[in-house]
């Protein structure tokens, strides 16, 4: 216990003392005399789950069940409605040629991901709060700012998403704006069940995760997608006959699957867990086990974004407006309008993606969709909101009551997305998040930078810095 107590202390003097210099806070071995603060050291969640002792296995199935949570929340953002129809549009653009950028994105995610959590472990730390710490105000507010518009373009597709998902369920009786409304009422629910306990809250996380792959794997199962040519796409970089449409989409599928915020939301939710920082081999052992736990839950986001694209890919690419207007007129479909007859190439989004399945598949295979891109909006709207927490708290050291945060960046992020849904129709709204997965890949530098520079830093990060 006397262990524990040194070690918040330690970590709360890191957080204290601005100006000092940041070896001592980042430092493995032991103080000669922690200052005794008055406040103990908390992270954002009001618990830390304990991590069982020391074993003489090289790998444990306790430990890594005790480390498992904050991967998951943090894969959340590699599944959230903005990567759904980044999916679909890949697939009927460009069939599965484009699968290998995907691939790519998501391997450079995890190392992104992994660095996250090392800074977070290693120094007590997440993200935001080394940058309060390291870079003068100017440059600070900037990047706050920047980190801010990511967040606020990532929401919108997330509770758009959500809406979408509600109009569908509800055969278009709730519009738009009042889906808005009803995912930021049930979000700030969903928001307080870490009250009930920290594992409770991702347990929560993990039945989305769950209801994703159900959804999207049963839309897989449906259409059965050419095998040979989904590993060719993969695995062959190509894209044969692509144009500038195809170009834009591979770099939607970046800033898709690339979220600057969630680098910064990875490094705080390692706090989560109890580690003696000033132990090398603790260290180094929580290291490990979040970048197994990372590698693990970014898998399974992949594995449902390739059924999304390969369900696309195979059954809408390079299909017609009026294939489509004669399939959904022959099986009574009450959206044919939209879908003009004309021979020009099919457009999807969420809305018109689970509208065409269910012309082609059955009024199951849309109401599925729907299931799953709701799954999805709920879940990536919450890490989103603890995102923007972690970023103003640590940008701008904040010390306001919990419900005030919540209020604030909820605030920020949902007044463009409901003047959104306000003025604009369901049915219309594909060319915004192009321009938003666009603006995501824009951003990255805003995370890379601080990123890549802080954890290359011997004085911050001792023997765990990166090497060449």
């Amino acid at each position: 216990m006397k262990a524990e107590q040194d070690g918040d202390r330690l970590e709360d003097d890191s957080q204290q003392e601005n100006g000092a210099s940041t070896n001592h806070y980042s430092s493995i071995s032991p103080p000669a005399s922690p200052m005794v603060l008055d406040e103990p050291f908390s992270t954002y969640f009001e618990e830390r789950v304990p991590i069982p002792e020391n074993t003489n296995q090289m790998f444990s199935f306790r430990k890594l069940w005790a480390f498992t949570g904050p991967g998951f929340l943090m894969s959340i953002a590699y599944l959230d409605p903005g990567n759904i129809e980044s999916d679909l549009q890949s697939g009927a653009k460009a069939g599965f040629k484009l699968l290998w950028v995907l691939l790519g994105a998501t391997i450079i995610g995890l190392l992104l991901q992994r660095l996250a959590a090392r800074l977070g472990v290693v120094t007590g730390m997440h993200l935001a709060e080394v940058c309060n710490r390291q870079y003068p105000t100017v440059p600070r507010i900037i990047l706050w700012l920047m980190v801010e518009l990511a967040i606020i373009g990532s929401d919108m597709q997330e509770v758009i998403g959500c809406a979408i998902a509600f109009n569908l369920l509800s055969a278009g009786k709730i519009p738009l704006w009042a889906g808005v409304l009803i995912t930021i009422t049930d979000t700030f629910v969903f928001l307080f069940l870490d009250k009930y306990g920290l594992r409770k809250l991702e347990a929560f996380f993990g039945v989305l995760i769950t209801i994703m792959a159900i959804s999207f794997g049963y839309e897989y199962v449906l259409v059965k997608p050419d095998q040979g040519e989904l590993l060719k796409g993969m695995f062959l970089p190509y894209c044969a006959n692509c144009g500038p449409a195809q170009l834009q989409q591979a770099v939607g599928i970046v800033g898709a699957v690339i979220m600057p915020h969630n680098i910064y939301l990875h490094s705080a939710l390692v706090k989560s867990r109890e580690v003696d920082r000033r132990k090398k081999e603790d260290v180094k052992e929580a290291n490990k086990y979040f970048f197994i736990e990372s590698t693990i839950a970014l898998f399974i986001s992949f594995l449902i974004n390739v059924f999304v694209v390969a369900v696309f890919a195979q059954a809408f690419y390079d299909k017609t407006n009026m294939e489509v207007n004669a399939e959904c007129n022959a099986t009574g479909s009450a959206h044919t309008d939209l879908f003009p007859l004309n021979n020009e190439t099919l457009q999807v989004d969420i809305y018109k993606g689970g509208v065409v399945l269910g012309c082609f598949f059955g009024p199951a295979a849309l109401y599925i969709w729907a299931i799953g891109i709701l799954a999805a909006g709920q879940s990536s709207t919450m890490t989103g909101t603890y995102s923007g927490q972690f970023v103003m708290e640590g940008f701008l050291n904040l010390k306001w009551s919990r419900f005030a945060r919540v209020l604030l960046t909820r605030s920020i992020a949902i007044t463009p997305t409901l003047l959104v849904a306000i003025f604009q129709d369901v049915q219309h709204l594909t060319g915004m998040n192009d321009f938003l997965n666009v603006l995501q890949s824009m951003q990255l530098p805003f995370a890379l930078i601080p990123i890549l520079t802080f954890t290359s830093l011997t004085s911050l990060m001792n023997d765990f810095a990166n090497g060449l």
